[in-house]
């Protein structure tokens, strides 16, 4: 196809109104007033007109997405904020009565009226001939209701008082946010006198959506993305199911990559809101404009009785499970394959998870072939017809979908699974191998015709077809209005030796397997980049049955300039940089006793290796961990020091304290020639930051327990899916 479909635009919800209509009067101000640190009375006479307008969108700023927090009679909200503080808007609420002492901003300040009456008091400030007492000459006074502002000077003191019988709920908009405001004061009476630091509110909230809303919006049109903040390891044990990981202390390395368009309706979860309005003001401040908490976070969602769900990668799982049932995928057990193999029956068994996954464990007599391989390459190794092609994995999901796939590709093979995979293996009683090397056949000519005419009709059925050079370069003009993904499927050493710029390296088996490590934006556009007419192509067909997002093919130009090497990883600041500590360094702080090291990439990592004496936290814990009495340096470590970077800068800020991390991380460390430990002495936060494989228990009987475990648990997916209720999956008839 040479162009997309046009639909109708889907309907918004008040919150992307509401989002809509704030990023429009911030745009305005910044024609009218370009720096905010040195706008004019004049220019903010405008300004103020302008939130006026926008005060008087009253049905913006509902109750039900901005309530007056219980126990604070003054609940602030953050409507927008740039990276740097500036242009900082709120919505103030408060009950009748609500006042507060006579205090200045240091900076200008506008507030306009939403609703209710609040009064405001307008004093003069003057040194006195005690250095600690100024006085305050009351100068006016303004009430500002819906439709009136009032703008304030730098160095103008005022209280204000909610009047009357309403409610209030005003906006306020700074020439710079809050909690950079550290030289306001307030003083102790009207008349002046003492006066200290006026701190910040101790929490600002976002605008918060129903679990009903929520739900709306799942089953709507438009794009949203849900991303829940909790540590992964918290988050498998119970979640919604279409909320994607993105931990609080990680967004830095992942919200570019999950939720590229900075005005995609995102919507934050956590346990209770504890940590997603922490989240909310990072990606407010991060750039993206449409931020919303889930009230309540997923124990509100359980109280209104909706499905939570636990495990990791649960739509992809669940998808496979759906695949089974629906298609009847012919699979066999270990014991069937065992005597086939024993007896030399004519058996070829492919392992369709990653080349790396395949190194660590598989079985004896298994060839690597990961998912997007299979239609690609199989004929180089089941040439003959008559061979029976099985398809395994650790689990369940990559074996059925890995043998659907050669069955809806139509080969002529008899083609089953491998019924719960290398679980059912062990619990068997039989083993595995370890470190054996993929070695992925190249397919001959004739083979590649076959297999491309195969995937085009998967494809075709599948309802996907190409787009050209054009659309292609429309999509991506259109990417500040609609999400754009562009992957390239195929493996890591293709895509390294060369691919185009701007295109994630996602291999396709993953990509189905694995799709919210990949993407978070519902309803996006995802162009797969077909290199090959093969595996772009089954990719994309199970895409679009899953049924999440918009998907299309490109073929690339043979003469388009092309990139090596791994694909670049894009880490956001809104943190000052902390200073980076050399392994060398490092290991001399630690000689002498005068550092303590806390690796944060994931526990498995760290038991793998990790800085002698270093302990394990999952970041989002770090604080508990710091004592006032240690006057060590604090370094944070993580296997290539990104991350490290990343939550220095967060722990540093939010402490107080000088906080350092291992530049290179613990790969720098090792290539010192510098000993890693190992171990899981020094752990304190137990699974919380990911979930644990059984395949890492040492203890047998719990391995097999756990295998049992999930087994079941997978089994239940499509129980479990139809009591949720907003799948989109649409399978492809046979062929």
């Amino acid at each position: 196809m040479s162009t997309s479909a046009q639909t109708a635009a889907p309907a918004l919800s008040k919150h992307t109104e509401r989002a809509q209509a704030v990023r429009a009067f911030i745009a305005q101000v910044r024609q009218l007033a370009p720096d905010a640190a040195q706008a004019t009375p004049a220019q903010l006479a405008q300004v103020a007109t302008l939130l006026e307008a926008l005060g008087q969108r009253r049905d913006l700023f509902s109750a039900e997405a901005f309530a007056v927090v219980p126990d604070r009679p003054t609940s602030i909200y953050r409507l927008a904020e740039d990276i740097d503080g500036g242009y900082a808007l709120y919505l103030s609420l408060g009950e009748p009565g609500k006042a507060q002492p006579p205090h200045d901003h240091t900076t200008w300040a506008i507030i306009a009226g939403v609703n209710g009456n609040e009064r405001n008091e307008v004093y003069a400030r003057a040194s006195s001939q005690d250095p600690l007492r100024d006085t305050l000459t009351h100068v006016r006074r303004v009430d500002v209701g819906p439709g009136g502002s009032i703008v304030l000077g730098p160095g103008d003191v005022h209280t204000i008082e909610l009047v009357g019988d309403e409610p209030g709920a005003h906006l306020h908009f700074y020439g710079l946010a809050l909690d950079r405001l550290h030289g306001r004061v307030v003083f102790e009476s009207t008349a002046g006198g003492t006066y200290r630091t006026f701190s910040p509110p101790a929490a600002i909230y976002h605008a918060r959506l129903s679990p009903q809303e929520l739900q709306d919006e799942l089953r709507g049109e438009a794009e949203i993305a849900v991303l829940d903040v909790r540590e992964a390891g918290r988050y498998a044990r119970r979640h919604l199911l279409y909320a994607v990981p993105a931990p609080l202390w990680r967004l830095e390395l992942l919200a570019d990559r999950l939720v590229p368009r900075r005005d995609t309706r995102i919507v934050l979860v956590d346990d209770d809101e504890t940590q997603a309005h922490q989240a909310a003001a990072k990606l407010t401040r991060l750039g993206w404009t449409d931020v919303s908490v889930l009230a309540g976070g997923t124990d509100g969602w359980e109280r209104a009785g909706l499905e939570l769900f636990s495990g990791t990668n649960v739509p992809s799982k669940a998808f496979g499970e759906v695949i089974e049932h629906e298609k009847h995928t012919p699979w066999i057990d270990v014991e069937e394959l065992h005597e086939r193999v024993a007896r030399g029956d004519d058996i070829v068994v492919v392992d369709s998870r990653t080349p790396e996954e395949f190194h660590n464990f598989t079985l004896p007599f298994s060839h690597s072939l990961p998912g997007a391989e299979l239609v690609y390459r199989i004929r180089e190794l089941a040439p003959d017809p008559k061979t029976f092609v099985v398809v395994n994995c650790a689990g369940r999901t990559r074996s059925i979908v890995g043998a659907q796939t050669l069955i809806d590709a139509g080969i002529p093979n008899r083609v089953a699974s491998l019924r719960n995979g290398t679980m059912e293996w062990l619990l068997s009683g039989r083993e595995l191998a370890y470190g054996r090397h993929a070695a992925l056949p190249e397919p001959g000519e004739a083979a590649l015709a076959a297999a491309r005419e195969q995937a085009r009709d998967v494809a075709q059925r599948a309802g996907i077809g190409y787009i050209d050079a054009a659309t292609l370069a429309a999509f991506e003009a259109e990417q500040a209005t609609r999400t754009l993904y562009k992957f390239d499927v195929r493996t890591r050493e293709e895509y390294e030796t060369g691919h185009r710029e701007g295109w994630r390296w996602a291999p396709g088996g993953q990509l189905v397997q694995a799709t919210d490590e990949y993407l978070a934006t519902r309803r996006a556009r995802v162009v797969l980049a077909d290199w090959d007419g093969v595996r772009a192509l089954t990719t994309g067909a199970w895409l679009a049955q899953l049924g999440a997002v918009e998907v299309y093919l490109y073929q690339p130009s043979a003469l388009a300039p092309v990139q090596s090497g791994p694909e670049p990883r894009r880490v956001l600041r809104h943190r000052p940089d902390a200073p980076g500590l050399r392994a060398e360094a490092l290991r001399a702080a630690l000689d002498a006793d005068e550092a303590i090291v806390f690796d944060v990439e994931s526990r498995v990592a760290f038991e793998r290796g990790h800085v002698p004496g270093a302990r394990f936290a999952a970041p989002d814990r770090l604080a508990e961990f710091l004592s006032p009495d240690d006057q060590r340096t604090v370094v944070v470590a993580s296997s290539d020091g990104v991350l490290a970077s990343a939550v220095a800068a967060e722990l540093a800020w939010r402490s107080k304290r000088p906080v350092q991390y291992l530049l290179g991380g613990t790969r720098a460390w090792k290539a010192q020639g510098l000993e890693l430990a190992k171990g899981a002495q020094g752990v304190l936060t137990g699974d919380d930051d990911q979930s644990i494989s059984p395949y890492l228990f040492d203890d047998l009987s719990a391995r097999d327990q756990g295998f049992r475990e999930y087994l079941d648990w997978e089994l239940g997916l499509v129980a479990q899916l139809e009591r949720e209720g907003s799948g989109g999956i649409r399978l492809i008839a046979a062929a």
